[in-house]
């Protein structure tokens, strides 16, 4: 539902009212917290906290739960991270060594 972090709050701040069928202003009511602050939640001006999301959530007649991501959803944050890392290398400037040498092996005659 949502593509990335940003705006996620404000998003679902927004499919809450839509699903309710309720104002900013009703929804300021329902949960006490000042309409400006609801419309600044909403249009991404301000944060809202964890409890402030659930707060809004049951003055909606909804319940938000929050899980962590699925191994799917971590597996794929992890290819992204790991393609950056790689991209980010092959970027890098880099000069060809030569042949690997090694230290002449010394014989300790007893």
């Amino acid at each position: 539902m949502f593509a990335d972090n940003e705006g996620v709050s404000a998003e679902l701040i927004g499919t809450i009212r839509r699903i309710s069928g309720i104002t900013q202003a009703e929804l300021a009511r329902r949960t006490g917290i000042q309409s400006s602050v609801i419309s600044a939640y909403e249009h991404g001006r301000r944060q809202p906290s964890g409890a402030a999301l659930a707060r809004i959530a049951r003055a909606a007649g909804l319940e938000l739960t929050v899980s962590p991501p699925s191994d799917q959803a971590a597996m794929e944050r992890s290819g992204r991270v790991l393609k950056d890392v790689l991209d980010l290398a092959d970027r890098m400037p880099s000069r060809r060594r030569g042949e690997l040498t090694y230290p002449p092996l010394i014989r300790l005659n007893r």
